[in-house]
């Protein structure tokens, strides 16, 4: 049998913050607050199912740089104009990794600037 992934740890300044942006953005709920100020978000049945949880961990160290591991995500019920202007409205912003322009995707950061992709494939 082979791994699968089931939780994305992500050091942040704000857990709070991070994951309300990441709960409406993926239609995910609050599963869980840890002692230390972690949150952990993912789907409505909880951890160990087919999506990975993600886990906001604390911390005092700012982001620096692009990183090297991000997420790339799909409208679901929607195109991606519309689901562009969605996100930008939960606080996303746009960011430049050194895309051209011409991409079919668009480059966002979250809140606290952790770049993601919006693909242009709609996901049902």
């Amino acid at each position: 049998m082979a791994c699968r992934i089931s939780e994305l740890i992500i050091p942040c300044q704000d857990p709070q913050r991070l994951a309300a942006f990441w709960c409406e953005v993926l239609g995910f709920t609050v599963l869980g607050t840890e002692d230390d100020g972690a949150v952990e978000i993912g789907p409505e049945e909880g951890f160990g199912g087919l999506q990975p949880t993600l886990l906001f961990s604390p911390t005092t160290e700012p982001k620096e740089g692009p990183l090297r591991m991000h997420f790339d995500v799909n409208a679901t019920d929607r195109d991606q104009d519309a689901e562009l202007e969605r996100l930008l409205k939960l606080g996303a912003r746009p960011a430049d990794v050194g895309q051209t322009g011409e991409e079919s995707w668009h480059v966002l950061a979250d809140p606290e600037g952790n770049e993601f992709c919006l693909l242009r494939a709609r996901l049902s």
